[in-house]
């Protein structure tokens, strides 16, 4: 009799999984070959890219490293890979290399930027990463001052009589919150803080510096270069309009009209002028609003301009977080009680900030790489010195290696702050459930 049961009677084996929907084999079928037009636009893929790697690779691999110019770089590639044989000379890179990095800042004192470096990166391991000790932002906070004097040299009492004025700040205001009020002790941090660097720390510093001379050899700015100079402009403008960005943002969002205007005028302005503007602004124009035979340092003055052009666009992006939380949060934070700097602090700004994520880092990456404008205006960065490299007799007619080793430079470190950005945020859980 057969059985006709709608019941299982036995359990059946767990059966594999057919070959070609698991595995590599299974990814490409259905991320490269899921349909016929996807199958075209792979198989276009993969010819473009071995034309371009076919172009590209012979290009790069048969060049010279040993040439001491352009010619002689011509004549040993054609000795090694024969007559016509087009290739990379990349000699001018193992040439001039240090200059590209560091300018004309003297040899022997290469290890004091180098040291400046190494430790920008411990100041900034607990500024970004939550597992290194929150103890080590103190010298986060100390680290650009000690950055500053390493690289420019002089006496030490200069950093130190600038860090002062932050203290002369911050007393100022413990002393008057309670008395006036947090608007007016800040506003009198402020002016004390101003004030000290203006009249008081350069006065200071020389008197000590007579009295104990302890200090670096001094290095003209003149001397900066390079990389290096581009390190110096882009890390010093992306840590300081961060800050002032979500000052101006808040600014835009205050109830306060003198405050309001004053925000949104300067972030229309500065948004509505080029860069390359307010750098000729900062090397020709800033010194005549100066006193006489004021000595305002040009990488200092470009910094300057930089970080306040940042910063419009970090307002803007920031501004944009804030906008985009639900009104309800405001609320809770009333509910609770908290005044409006706990409110930010606690409530408000980390949200916003999380929100902000892509457009800050996006605005740092191209912030980072317009310091390459700087070489209008004079100053050798990378551009500045290829373009220098190129005028010599001897590697006059030279273009694609240069550009080509500047462009790795900055892919990388561009590439790692995108990196962090996507690592960050699913760190802090960003995205929508």
């Amino acid at each position: 009799m057969s059985d006709t049961s709608f019941v299982r009677r036995e359990m059946l084996d767990a059966q594999a999984p057919p070959p070609s929907q698991v595995g590599i084999i299974g990814w490409i079928r259905e991320n490269l070959f899921s349909g016929w037009f996807n199958s075209i636009l792979t198989l276009s893929s993969i010819y473009v890219v071995y034309w371009i790697l076919a172009s590209v690779l012979p290009w790069v691999l048969q060049s010279s490293w040993t040439a001491t110019s352009l010619n002689e770089c011509r004549e040993q590639i054609a000795a090694a890979y024969g007559e016509g044989t087009s290739g990379a000379c990349w000699a001018v890179i193992r040439e001039r290399y240090l200059q590209l990095i560091y300018g004309f800042y003297p040899s022997e004192l290469y290890w004091r930027p180098n040291l400046a470096f190494i430790l920008m990166i411990f100041a900034l391991a607990p500024v970004l990463y939550p597992n290194v000790p929150r103890k080590m932002l103190w010298f986060s906070g100390l680290y650009p001052f000690i950055a500053g004097w390493l690289l420019w040299g002089g006496t030490i009492w200069t950093p130190i009589a600038i860090v002062a004025g932050f203290a002369v700040g911050y007393g100022l205001f413990r002393v008057l919150i309670d008395r006036f009020g947090s608007l007016a002790a800040v506003i009198a941090a402020v002016l004390g803080t101003v004030l000290w660097w203006l009249l008081l720390a350069g006065p200071v510093a020389a008197t000590l510096a007579s009295t104990i001379p302890i200090g670096l050899t001094p290095v003209e700015s003149r001397q900066f270069g390079g990389f290096m100079l581009s390190i110096i402009i882009g890390v010093t403008g992306i840590g300081a309009s961060l800050p002032l960005g979500i000052v101006l943002a808040l600014g835009r969002q205050s109830d306060l009209m003198i405050l309001k205007s004053l925000s949104v005028g300067f972030i229309e302005f500065i948004r509505g002028v080029p860069l390359i503007t307010l750098l000729f602004v900062a090397s020709t124009l800033l010194n005549i609003f100066m006193p006489p035979g004021t000595n305002f340092d040009i990488i200092l003055r470009v910094v300057i301009m930089v970080t306040l052009f940042a910063s419009a666009y970090i307002a803007e992006v920031v501004r944009g977080g804030l906008a985009a939380l639900p009104r309800g949060q405001y609320e809770a934070a009333d509910a609770l009680g908290l005044d409006y700097w706990k409110s930010m602090r606690l409530i408000i700004l980390p949200q916003a900030l999380k929100i902000s994520i892509p457009g800050i880092v996006s605005t740092f990456i191209g912030l980072f790489k317009d310091t390459t404008l700087v070489s209008i205006i004079g100053l050798l960065d990378p551009i500045g010195f290829s373009n220098a490299i190129r005028a010599n007799a001897e590697w006059q007619g030279i273009v694609w290696e240069l550009y080509a080793f500047i462009a790795l430079m900055f892919f990388i470190f561009c590439f790692f702050m995108s990196r962090y950005s996507m690592s960050l945020e699913r760190r802090l859980q960003t995205g929508h459930n």
